[in-house]
């Protein structure tokens, strides 16, 4: 089980957000956000921060980092280390399922991640049987984009998506998000696009956005 940073926004928490980190960074990258996201009549929430294992990422001069998967090649079609995704899309479905060991449905989990994290969000939810309440997915792409189609499954189809990404975004492209919006939408998922005027990070807006979506999931 990976270890985790957890805030809970009350007692006895009904929901949680899994939220992935991108490359480098760790489950405290994310944590200080939670104050300036929940709403004081949102019912008590799990954050839950986990981090990714140290790994060699090779675009990185092998250099060992908490990566989600290995990124070969700045190449789309050679860019993720599909046996690293699936690895991390199996430690997130042992995060999910221990939350339903302490009371908390996949219904009403909603899994995030930024970059790495997002990619791993994304591939994690479009394959479960059981749908999760909703994915964000911040300044990423879709990994694995051909063989998505015939592994995802009905329920990951139809869970809502959070689409967010910087129009100066050095990182992941806009054009790589936009391709995978589209693929997204192409298999029938519904996605919620939004773009903002930012380089690979997360803006004020953009936490607006989000807090209006996730209350959207809450209160639906």
């Amino acid at each position: 089980m990976l270890q985790t940073v957890e805030r809970q926004t009350g007692a006895d928490p009904r929901w949680c957000v899994l939220w992935l980190h991108g490359l480098g960074a760790d489950g405290n990258d994310f944590a200080p956000i939670v104050p300036q996201l929940v709403r004081p009549d949102w019912p008590a929430i799990r954050f839950v921060f986990p981090h990714a294992p140290l790994r060699q990422v090779t675009i990185n001069g092998g250099m060992r980092m908490r990566a989600w998967y290995d990124i070969r090649s700045l190449s789309i079609d050679q860019r993720a280390d599909q046996q690293g995704v699936r690895e991390s899309m199996a430690q997130v479905e042992a995060l999910i399922a221990r939350e339903g060991e302490r009371g908390i449905p996949p219904a009403r989990v909603i899994l995030a991640g930024f970059s790495q994290g997002g990619a791993i969000a994304l591939s994690a939810a479009l394959r479960r049987e059981q749908a999760l309440a909703g994915v964000m997915a911040l300044s990423t792409y879709l990994p694995m984009a051909a063989q998505t189609p015939s592994e995802a499954t009905a329920g990951g189809c139809g869970t809502p998506v959070f689409m967010a990404h910087g129009l100066l975004d050095p990182v992941v492209m806009l054009d790589l998000g936009e391709r995978s919006r589209d693929a997204l939408r192409a298999m029938g998922v519904p996605v919620e696009w939004h773009t903002y005027p930012m380089p690979h990070a997360v803006c004020p807006d953009e936490i607006n956005d989000i807090r209006h979506w996730l209350d959207q999931r809450l209160h639906g």
